[in-house]
């Protein structure tokens, strides 16, 4: 059954990720020229990432927490990362953002185009240059009134255990003036574990943290702003695990 099911979202998510292509185009050339933030066609994009969950018969999401109430009010949102389920759970929040992932993404055939045309940004991991090209599409994308969204442990974590946070989402914060806005995961490290291309049921929950204003903060507060958000995070993911552990 496990191996039926597995065929089926394999089927599904290349089949969404195929015919939604021609979807998010065409909103991307009907709404370019006044959308210079490419809200509408990021939001169309996020939106096949729901679809493939509520046609996956293994996948239970859900979120919850603070809501942000105007979803052209830019952020700069952080998140601890588990695996590649994370993406389609932060799909299920109901205000768009873009993303900074790796390079390598953008180059899958028809996903990576979606991609583009959603206004993601592409980042080279290790090169200096990528980083401060990232970080200035990511002030453009602010300049816009989008939010920004960064995993800052830079990579998936293995066991589920919070690797330190990179100082660049905080700087951007900073610089932009934009509030961090914190996001715990947890239950998506059994959805698809890191190195691993198989499904597996799980039950997950994104829950959404209250904003860290950034206002009066300089350089000098990068590190001070990074510590405090991993911690609010580390703190709020122990409880979130223990909530799914028992029903809660």
């Amino acid at each position: 059954m496990n191996w039926l099911a597995n065929a089926w979202i394999w089927v599904t998510t290349v089949g969404l990720v195929i015919a939604g292509t021609p979807v998010v185009a065409l909103v991307w050339a009907c709404t370019a020229p006044f959308d210079r933030g490419r809200y509408a066609a990021g939001r169309t994009f996020r939106l096949i990432g729901v679809t493939q969950v509520k046609l996956n018969p293994l996948w239970t999401f859900e979120v919850s927490g603070s809501m942000v109430r105007d979803p052209r009010r830019p952020y700069v949102a952080v998140s601890n990362h588990e695996s590649w389920a994370d993406v389609f759970l932060i799909c299920h929040l109901p205000w768009e953002m873009k993303w900074l992932s790796k390079d390598a993404m953008f180059k899958i055939p028809f996903f990576g185009w979606m991609m583009r045309m959603a206004g993601d940004i592409s980042i080279r991991r290790g090169e200096r240059t990528s980083g401060a090209r990232a970080l200035i599409a990511a002030r453009e994308r602010l300049s816009h009134r989008v939010s920004v969204m960064v995993f800052p442990e830079g990579t998936r974590s293995r066991d589920g255990a919070l690797l330190p946070f990179k100082d660049g989402a905080f700087r951007l914060a900073i610089e932009s003036g934009a509030p961090i806005l914190p996001m715990v995961i947890a239950g998506t490290r059994h959805a698809m574990a890191k190195g691993s291309m198989r499904f597996t049921r799980a039950h997950a929950r994104l829950h959404v943290l209250d904003p860290i204003e950034t206002t009066g903060l300089s350089a000098n507060d990068v590190a001070t702003l990074r510590d405090r958000t991993r911690d609010l995070i580390a703190a709020a993911h122990t409880q979130l695990l223990r909530e799914l552990e028992t029903g809660a």
